[in-house]
């Protein structure tokens, strides 16, 4: 891999909360060394406003976030990618777009929380603990030592982080 920051493309179906809270999270804890992206197969086009807000009350990025398609990143011109991780169950059931530079890949399942129903304090919660969830795996993987690592020792990483159950993801590093 090349000193240039490393791009992480983060998948949803809709691309509107858990790819958008992740790119956010990398750009942050990526410190300059990681950047972050996402996109989704089907976006629904606007940012989900709780993800906005929890990234604002976190005091991460939310200007220019928005809901975009997978194919912006599968073109010619775009950035090449070095992991692509998908952040949902029906976008990781999906036939993904051939993906130049053949980034490592690995399926990183967090529940959706736009589909918890309930008050605000509820549907907050549920933004939260996805949140959280994120944040543990990004901060595990930006904790790497990538360019010491073997591709194949590097995949079997990311597949751990991405096997942490939510209950455990607080735990130790894989």
């Amino acid at each position: 891999m090349t000193e240039r920051p490393l791009n992480v493309l983060f998948l949803c179906t809709g691309n509107t909360a858990r790819s958008i809270m992740a790119e956010a999270l990398m750009d942050h804890w990526g410190a300059g060394r990681f950047k972050g992206y996402s996109a989704g197969s089907f976006p629904k086009g606007t940012a989900n406003p709780l993800a906005l807000q929890l990234l604002g009350e976190m005091r991460l990025r939310t200007e220019g976030m928005r809901s975009k398609s997978w194919d912006e990143f599968a073109k010619p011109g775009s950035p090449v990618m070095d992991f692509v991780f998908t952040v949902c169950d029906q976008a990781a059931a999906e036939a993904c777009p051939v993906w130049p530079g053949q980034p490592i890949t690995a399926h990183w399942g967090v529940p959706d929380p736009a589909a918890v129903e309930g008050d605000a304090a509820s549907r907050m919660l549920a933004f939260r603990d996805a949140f959280r969830m994120l944040e543990r795996r990004i901060k595990l993987l930006v904790a790497l030592p990538i360019r010491s690592l073997g591709t194949l020792a590097i995949t079997r990483k990311v597949e751990e982080i991405g096997r942490l159950r939510p209950d455990t993801v607080e735990g130790n590093a894989p």
